[in-house]
């Protein structure tokens, strides 16, 4: 006898979609918090991506503007694939023992367009291990107090933290190492101020722009006067470059810029190619020495890999090979120009400021808030951009050098569909901080 409907057992529940699968492993396994952000940001799951594009599970491709700087090559460039693939078939990793020749190779192409006298090279796995490297150097030559800039991002290992100018980030991990202060960004003064009377026991760690710090601008010549300071105190100069190296702000190198040359150049982010990750410390001959006097002073196992060096020193190549230092400047200059003409149209009383250099780009907004919708506005309009971990109310934009006509097309309708969006939703005049909102 068949059971009555109304006693019939309910339908079995729907097995979970690849993305609710994905956020639940994500929160049981890697992090709670990572989990419900990304279900916060739509919940899409990226599986595929190629030049500026990055295609999600459910086959919807998004315009990449984010990625924290890595992609200026875009993702997955074919000479950067086809050099680690090469690699990955025939020696993927070193013995650390005997000498291998693709770590030549990449060190020659990076201080082959490295500033002038720059000669040597200590490859990391990343951005904070290189900043730990040049902090070591400089403590072997003597230099153990660290002066970097509020507002400066270095890292967040708890060497390259100590340099990092956010207390959102340092102060659960406190006492960080000692001895460490934080001047102004862009006040050269200042810094000479906090070298007094001698900065020959001194580390002064700076960024060309501060990217972290929400894309700001230090005044022309600053990076020069820093240079003369350091040199007339005694002081050990670092200049972190992980984010602007290799052509993100229409140059080379910030360093570039303003012709000068630091002790220690650090650079990472585009190193990789968008393929393998990897980063550098490129240092002076006179400040490598300790490394040159003892080769174990200071290593890591999977330092110069042979298959990150495959991806850096293809990825160097491309870099020069297509021009990409040049593209980074034209499609710069036009991206800040639009950035700004389509703020002033639809919502200036949202926007603070919108500033930047090369494919550097951040537009400041009344609060965090507001830089969090546009970020959803963004996704909603197929474009992924970034927030400043050091200022959040800055929305970043680090668009691949090897956009299209078509791309760039496609990011502008975003762009002024998304503030379009924004406008409509917070019309003004927009309440100060703290107030209630309609």
């Amino acid at each position: 006898m068949r059971q009555s409907d109304a006693t019939a057992a309910p339908p079995a529940p729907s097995p979970p979609s690849r993305e609710q699968d994905v956020a639940r492993r994500y929160k049981m396994h890697l992090s709670r918090g990572r989990g419900k952000l990304g279900e916060m940001f739509g919940g899409h799951v990226e599986v595929a991506s190629y030049g500026a594009m990055v295609r999600t599970a459910d086959g919807r491709e998004f315009l990449n503007c984010g990625g924290y700087g890595v992609f200026l090559a875009g993702a997955c460039h074919p000479r950067v694939v086809a050099a680690v693939e090469r690699q990955l078939r025939t020696h993927p990793l070193a013995t650390r023992l005997l000498l291998e020749p693709k770590a030549a190779d990449a060190a020659a192409a990076l201080t082959g367009v490295a500033p002038a006298g720059l000669e040597r090279v200590h490859f990391t796995g990343s951005g904070a291990e290189a900043v730990e490297t040049a902090l070591k150097l400089a403590r072997a030559h003597g230099h153990r107090r660290i002066v970097s800039t509020a507002g400066g991002f270095h890292g967040k290992t708890l060497g390259a933290l100590s340099a990092t100018g956010q207390p959102l980030y340092r102060d659960a991990f406190l006492p960080l190492l000692p001895d460490t202060a934080h001047v102004p960004y862009g006040d050269a003064a200042a810094l000479r101020e906090a070298l007094r009377p001698d900065g020959s026991d001194a580390a002064v760690i700076v960024e060309p722009v501060q990217s972290e710090g929400g894309v700001l601008l230090p005044p022309d010549g600053y990076l020069k006067e820093v240079s003369a300071v350091c040199a007339k105190s005694g002081a050990f100069f670092v200049l972190d470059e992980v984010m602007t190296g290799l052509g993100r702000l229409g140059h080379w190198w910030g360093a570039d810029r303003e012709a000068v040359v630091p002790d220690v150049l650090l650079v990472g982010k585009a190193l990789s190619g968008g393929v393998v990750p990897v980063a550098a410390a490129v240092a002076t001959a006179r400040a490598f020495a300790p490394f040159d006097r003892d080769p174990f002073l200071h290593t890591s196992t999977f330092s110069a890999a042979p298959l990150a060096m495959a991806a850096a020193e293809a990825a160097i190549a491309v870099v020069h090979d297509e021009h990409l230092v040049d593209r980074s400047a034209r499609l710069g200059d036009a991206l800040l120009g639009t950035l700004r003409e389509l703020t002033a149209q639809h919502c200036p009383h949202l926007v603070r400021q919108v500033r930047g250099r090369g494919l550097l780009l951040g537009v400041e907004f009344q609060d965090p808030g507001l830089a969090g919708e546009f970020l959803l506005e963004l996704l909603a309009h197929d474009v992924i951009a970034n927030h400043s971990l050091n200022a959040h109310a800055v929305v970043r934009l680090t668009p691949p050098a090897v956009l299209t006509g078509s791309e760039t097309a496609r990011l502008t309708e975003a762009l002024d569909s998304s503030l379009l969006a924004l406008a409509a939703r917070f019309p003004g005049p927009y309440p100060a901080a703290g107030a209630e909102r309609n």
